[in-house]
């Protein structure tokens, strides 16, 4: 008889998350307390690096990172990950307090566990994870609209830096209007899109 028990990643990475995440400026996070509380029962167990100077962060002399990993049946991930504003902009290291570390450190665990699988998707810029993704996509085949696609952050951010330069798209039309007809954005988010484009622009004006 084949054997047909899941591994941690197939387990982790069918755990639909969506309730417990939060939507700031244009990105998708996933709550730290309750990602670790879901690893945890698979008696996971995470490390904070720190440098042979005891400090829980490298630097370049400039801005500074940090290193966790998760460990799981004897298997660790580990993530690095800058400490960074609300932009997601590496903060010069004279800025840094100790609130921004935490939340790097906090952060940089919830992706680490996001390596086994929990979460996963929501990185990948998916709205399901893989298991009801399948299952949600069934249906559509025969639906006379097609889905609407997923925005990755990283395709959220390129859009509303063109628009804060003022720049189109190949094919000549403004990234906010082509974002609107491409993707039918909800109130909340043109709210959200605005509100980045301005603190892209006023980032550009302080350079």
């Amino acid at each position: 008889m084949a054997n047909t028990t899941k591994s941690v990643f197939e387990t982790l990475n069918a755990v639909n998350c969506n309730e417990h995440t939060e939507r700031k400026n244009g990105l998708t996070y996933l709550s730290w307390a309750w990602a670790w509380a879901e690893v945890k029962k698979r008696s996971a167990f995470y490390t904070i690096y720190e440098t042979p100077e005891g400090r829980p962060y490298w630097t370049d002399g400039r801005t500074c990172w940090v290193k966790t990993g998760v460990t799981i049946e004897g298997l660790e991930h580990i993530e690095y990950l800058p400490v960074m504003d609300f932009r997601n902009a590496s903060i010069p290291l004279d800025k840094i307090t100790s609130m921004d570390m935490n939340k790097a450190i906090q952060r940089s665990l919830t992706k680490a566990a996001a390596r086994h699988g929990l979460g996963l998707y929501i990185y990948a810029g998916e709205d399901l994870p893989e298991g009801e993704a399948e299952q949600k996509a069934e249906p559509q085949q025969t639906a006379k609209a097609p889905a609407t696609p997923a925005m990755t952050d990283k395709l959220w951010w390129q859009l509303v830096r063109a628009t804060a330069e003022g720049k189109k798209t190949k094919s000549g039309q403004e990234p906010f209007e082509w974002w609107k007809a491409t993707y039918n954005p909800t109130r909340e988010q043109i709210t959200a899109y605005g509100q980045d484009v301005e603190r892209v622009r006023a980032a550009m004006k302080a350079e």
